[in-house]
């Protein structure tokens, strides 16, 4: 990790610290802390951090706003700064004006059909669109096309099962966008870069997830020891460890490959497949283990626990499920034939 990425990671950390303290923000009886938060990472210069310095940002290379999320997911960050800053970018790589404000994208699922008309009209379906009533304005994409629609010209119904980022599915029904162009790297460019963000974000939670876990069991006693004395306790953590690890190295590896590879090239897809695959992965087993460590404290309202874990699942299914990814993959290498496979993997 260069200065400069140390740096931006180190301020993102003690604005999380100072103002989203996940147990202050599970605690707090209204949104006080909400303005405070999103003002101290706009002025930070973290929201537009992706953005080069012409059009206002910091000009942070890629890997390094892949960081400032892991460290994002590791307080699961409560506004949408994740959303935020992928919807900068894509913007930029359209030749659009990023607007002030928070952002969001559509559609998040990536079967969901949405349609933008040569008019700029946009019409479809987005389920559980992350942030999606906070959300200033929100980038839609759809093919090789994006359109940037203001709030008010579309309608937010909340999700009923939370997941983590105030979810919402978002109905289009001939919304007027306020800036169209086509996007250069597609649908496609966007899925992988919010399939590398999501990873990222669930690497930082699992990482947290660990460290929750730990400390409750050197503290907590049963039959007179401190549960973590237990070897099959002792075996869970390990296992844990292990999917944080296995996170860490996939994660970090699509990051570096996105920031020096074309977008639309082979390594980029096969590393962010990887990544989103492996670190779904390590979600389903890694919360599974820290839940069963916990018992059932970890699942109520009161505990902090379950706001990263919940955080996690909802970003396991955004830009693509581990299975989707999975069949891409698998039918990326069949078309390039079984001599290629062991070359493709032993080069990264």
């Amino acid at each position: 990790m260069d200065d400069e990425i140390a740096m931006i990671a180190d301020a993102t950390a003690r604005i999380l610290a100072d103002l989203a303290d996940p147990q202050a923000v599970n605690a707090a009886a209204d949104e006080g802390w909400r303005a405070p938060l999103w003002q101290a990472l706009v002025d930070a210069g973290l929201t537009r951090a992706w953005l080069p310095e012409a059009a206002g940002g910091a000009g942070l290379s890629l890997d390094g706003g892949f960081e400032v999320l892991r460290i994002a997911g590791q307080y699961a960050c409560p506004v949408a700064l994740a959303e935020t800053l992928l919807a900068g970018w894509a913007l930029v790589q359209a030749g659009l004006e990023v607007p002030e404000g928070v952002l969001t994208l559509a559609p998040m699922r990536p079967r969901d059909p949405l349609e933008i008309g040569a008019g700029g009209q946009v019409t479809g379906r987005a389920r559980s669109v992350a942030h999606a009533e906070e959300a200033d304005f929100v980038v839609v994409t759809q093919g090789s096309r994006l359109a940037l629609l203001a709030r008010g010209t579309y309608q937010v119904t909340p999700r009923q099962t939370d997941m983590g980022a105030e979810r919402g599915d978002v109905v289009f029904d001939g919304a007027n966008s306020v800036a169209l162009a086509d996007l250069a790297c597609g649908m496609e460019g966007v899925l992988r870069m919010g399939a590398a963000a999501r990873a990222s974000q669930m690497t930082g939670a699992l990482e947290t997830a660990l460290a929750i876990t730990t400390e409750y069991s050197g503290e907590r006693e049963a039959f007179g020891r401190k549960i973590g004395k237990f070897q099959a306790v002792q075996q869970n953590l390990a296992q844990l460890a292990g999917e944080v690890a296995a996170a860490l190295t996939v994660s970090g590896s699509a990051a570096a490959t996105l920031a020096h590879e074309a977008l639309d090239g082979d390594a980029a897809f096969l590393e962010v497949a990887a990544a989103k695959i492996r670190c779904g992965e390590a979600v389903e087993k890694g919360g599974a283990i820290a839940h069963q460590c916990m018992g059932a404290i970890g699942w109520t309202q009161e505990h902090v626990l379950q706001r990263f874990t919940r955080r996690m699942w909802g970003w396991r299914d955004d830009f693509g499920t581990e299975a989707e990814w999975a069949v891409r993959l698998g039918q990326q290498v069949a078309s390039a034939g079984g001599e290629t496979l062991w070359p493709m993997i032993t080069t990264r």
